[in-house]
């Protein structure tokens, strides 16, 4: 099976693949890959634009229906066996990774995340252009269901406290403990998750450690349990996938996420801890 991250010299000798911008609208015409296509995920990464909208029902970044998913991915030009690369700007963390779950997440395989983003793009010598993108619609995706591992607030609050399960958080360690919160109304963390801020998945140039060194990072932190019984969440769903996918680039795949994340649990009433778990 193919490496869930590609290199942009990789990228550059592909002879076919549906390139996907995954930043916002704005920042994508101001400039983006040539032959990129955007998926915001604001818009067709998540439910965030959709009428009724509130954070305290999924959070910041709520899934999409799967309809809505095969929708996007038909108007794409994306079928079952169409190979695509997602980049960002902040090295898979911000949403490429989630473009890349959800693609898996419908049984969709041929899906890779550029390491190093938009920066390693443009240092390779890849093109930066303003033109609109022109895609190639096909038919709906199609996919029946959701395949990959989910669990919901309640769901999460029981595992939390179960000996043979482990929730962490990939927030930085500051909005963890409480110190700080700039997205949400609460700051601090679920009681019993454990803390394993994302960053810890690249290195100082922000490309993704090699498989074996993501490997002993989960390993320890697994504790000895299987990664299906691991359960990684975020502060609105999106940067929780960069896990997923380091996870997956360990050979440790079948975590689940937890989609609604800190700004969904922090809305809902639960309780809540600060600090550092024991």
């Amino acid at each position: 099976m193919a490496s869930p991250i590609i290199s942009p010299k990789e990228l550059a000798a592909l002879e076919a693949a549906v390139l996907l911008d995954a930043r916002s609208k704005t920042a994508f015409d101001a400039g983006h890959l040539r032959g990129a296509l955007n998926v915001d995920p604001g818009v067709q990464l998540s439910a965030a634009s959709s009428p009724g909208f509130d954070p305290a029902t999924g959070g910041r970044h709520p899934l999409p229906s799967l309809s809505q998913w095969r929708t996007t991915l038909g108007l794409l030009g994306i079928g079952s066996g169409t190979p695509v690369v997602i980049y960002d700007d902040q090295a898979g963390a911000n949403a490429a990774a989630r473009a890349w779950w959800m693609l898996k997440a419908i049984g969709h395989e041929a899906a890779q995340v550029l390491d190093g983003g938009l920066k390693a793009a443009l240092g390779a010598g890849l093109d930066l252009t303003s033109d609109p993108p022109t895609a190639e619609p096909c038919a709906h995706y199609p996919a029946t269901a959701w395949l990959l591992p989910t669990v919901d607030l309640d769901v999460v609050e029981k595992l939390a406290k179960h000996p043979e399960w482990r929730v962490v958080d990939v927030r930085a360690s500051e909005r963890y403990q409480g110190i700080t919160e700039p997205l949400d109304p609460v700051a601090g963390h679920i009681p019993g998750a454990v803390n394993l801020a994302f960053s810890n998945n690249v290195d100082a140039e922000g490309r993704f450690k090699s498989p074996a060194e993501l490997r002993a990072l989960y390993t320890q932190l697994l504790g000895g349990l299987r990664p299906d019984h691991l359960v990684v969440h975020c502060g609105s769903g999106i940067t929780a996938c960069h896990t997923l996918l380091a996870l997956e680039h360990a050979g440790l795949p079948g975590s689940a996420l937890y989609a609604g994340s800190w700004s969904e649990w922090c809305r809902s009433g639960k309780p809540v801890a600060t600090g550092v778990e024991p």
